[in-house]
This record gives structure tokens, sequence and C-alpha cells, in this order.
């Protein structure tokens, strides 16, 4: 367990805390910036999250430094991310702030991409994101970022940057699917 594996452990071990701030019975009351109004605990998460999702750079800024790249950390971080993304687009669903539909499809190519990750490692393959994956959790991020903030500073120019991230996310989360599967396609096409 090195320290970029521990650091993605952090990340995962974020995930209840994040959660139970977001969804727990607290009333901490509302920040008004502005005209807008927005919980206290929405802010609060939003920056555990903002604070998890920073631990996935972290992460891999040291495993590619120190030269600690391992299998047990090409298959922790992505999970890590699948994780930290799918229980934040459940809770933006569950507080309205996100469509079902759109969290349904990418949490179902996180599933798809799990799934062949999981036949390549049958055949003693470990697939590490590639820069199309990274760039699509990083949309995933910021995007629910925005969302857990209601869309603030943008709310206040009237601008939907959230919505609008939201959508650039799906397009890269299906995207990178799309590149992964097709890259990865000899798993189906030499199965027996």
């Amino acid at each position: 367990m090195n320290l970029p594996n521990r650091i993605t452990v952090s990340r995962i071990m974020l995930i209840p805390i994040f959660m139970i701030v977001m969804l727990g019975d607290f009333n901490w009351g509302n920040w008004s910036v502005g005209e807008e109004v927005i919980p206290v605990k929405h802010v609060v998460g939003a920056l555990i999250f903002i604070l998890a999702s920073t631990t996935d750079w972290i992460d891999g800024y040291y495993a590619r430094k120190l030269g600690l790249v391992t299998n047990l950390g090409k298959f922790l971080d992505p999970l890590a991310d699948k994780l930290l993304v799918s229980s934040a687009l459940i809770i933006l669903v569950e507080i309205g702030a996100a469509p079902s539909w759109i969290v349904i499809l990418i949490i179902s190519r996180e599933f798809a991409v799990t799934g062949l990750r999981l036949v390549l490692a049958g055949e003693g393959e470990v697939v590490a994101a590639n820069m199309l994956g990274k760039i699509k959790t990083w949309t995933q991020i910021v995007a629910i970022s925005a969302l857990l903030l209601h869309n603030i500073p943008f709310e206040w120019i009237s601008f939907p940057f959230a919505d609008i991230a939201l959508w650039v996310s799906l397009f890269f989360t299906i995207l990178s699917g799309w590149d992964y599967f097709m890259k990865n396609k000899h798993a189906f096409v030499n199965s027996k």
C-alpha cells in the first residue's frame, strides 16, 4: 500500500462522509449569495466532493513522479472515481438537481467499462485510464461540483453553466466508453 494508493483509499473513505452530509437530516441553515439561496449542507457537501476529487490528480501525480504505478493503483483509481461520481450523481437526482436519465446513462457506462475491465483482467490485462477517460472524469467532476453549488456564481448572470457542463460530461462519458470498447474489442472477438 504505497502513498498514491493510500491517497486513493482516502478518496473512497470520503464518500460516506459526503453522503452523510448531503443526505443527513441536518439543518445548518441557508447561505444567501446575492439573490440565490443555497443550503449550507450543499456547500459543505460540494467542498467535500471537490476535496475528494482533487485526490484523483494528487495520487496520479505521485504515482508517476515517484515511479509507484501499480496494478492495485490501476484498479483502485478508476474504482474510486466511479464510486465518488456515481454516489454524487445519485444524490443530485435525489435533491432534484440532475435528470435521472442522464445519470442512468453515465452510471451504465461506468458499469459497462468496469465489466470490460473484469473481462480483460481475466485475460491478465490491467488497463489504466486513457486521456479520454481522464477528460470524462474531470468533466463529470466539474459538472457535479457546479450542480452541487446550485450553479453559483454563474446563476448571478443567468448562465446555465452547470447544465451545459452536465451535457459536456455526458458527451465525454459516451465517447470515452465507445473508445474503450473499440480499443479492447479483442476481449469479445477472441472470447470462447
